[in-house]
């Protein structure tokens, strides 16, 4: 088990050895903001650029990882930091506040969204006009929250996000990708149906998802000792996992 596990090591550290990898600073309403950008993308190339949305917990390693797999995928990702300061939650409670405070004032959020946007579209090795913007758990509400804003993108896709809107929009022009749990407490079903009837009103081009008997924050692996220590109804889903992430990888070439 042990030499099947440094293997794996292995090949996780060889297969990131030819990205770029970047810490970036930047600052937004005097608060600085740390995000990470991986890039993939050959010399002389313009690769589309994601935007990496982290869970509530904040712009952890978790949301670096998913910037990173982009970047082996060739394209040029940036997990961003919603919170300023790197600011991580030790507690759902915490969470919770940070998320609450972030949401509450939807004008700043967006700046922070748009400072970051800003950030990746100027890089060489991206190509500007094919931005798209993905988010797990709160970070899936702030995208559908920045496409339904009408900020400049080509594609969101939210996994294990919240649903509900805080604007109000009568047309959505980035592609929407929603892959949900339909076994996520946090997801109710009045939320589903009232979702699908704005997407349906805003004429979307949108794509949801529902895995059954699948929980929340089913792409993270650390979902079920979190689950376990904060007795919350969280679960890692390979399946789901997986499935969303092809899916989402598909539509990307398709860009």
């Amino acid at each position: 088990m042990k030499f099947i596990f440094l293997c794996l090591l292995s090949f996780c550290l060889f297969s990131c050895a030819g990205l770029e990898k970047e810490t970036v600073k930047y600052k937004v309403d005097s608060v600085e903001h740390i995000g990470f950008i991986a890039s993939g993308a050959k010399k002389g190339e313009k690769k589309p650029g994601i935007i990496v949305v982290h869970e509530w917990w904040g712009h952890n390693d978790y949301a670096r990882k998913r910037a990173l797999m982009l970047a082996q995928e060739g394209y040029v990702a940036m997990s961003i930091d919603m919170y300023g300061q790197g600011k991580l939650a030790k507690h759902p409670s915490d969470a919770g506040a940070f998320s609450k405070k972030t949401m509450s004032n939807f004008p700043l959020a967006k700046q922070k969204f748009q400072k970051a946007l800003e950030i990746l579209k100027q890089r060489d090795d991206v190509n500007p006009d094919k931005i798209v913007a993905i988010g797990y758990c709160f970070g899936g509400a702030v995208v559908l929250n920045m496409a339904r804003a009408g900020v400049d993108l080509e594609m969101v896709a939210s996994f294990h996000g919240g649903l509900d809107s805080l604007v109000k929009t009568k047309n959505i022009e980035p592609k929407i990708l929603v892959f949900n749990g339909a076994a996520d407490p946090f997801v109710s079903e009045k939320s589903i149906k009232n979702f699908k009837k704005e997407m349906e009103q805003a004429n979307a081009n949108y794509l949801f998802k529902n895995y059954s008997d699948v929980k929340h924050s089913f792409t993270n692996p650390g979902a079920d000792k979190l689950g376990e220590k904060f007795d919350l109804p969280l679960e890692y889903n390979a399946y789901a996992d997986k499935n969303s992430w092809k899916i989402f990888l598909d539509h990307l070439k398709q860009l």
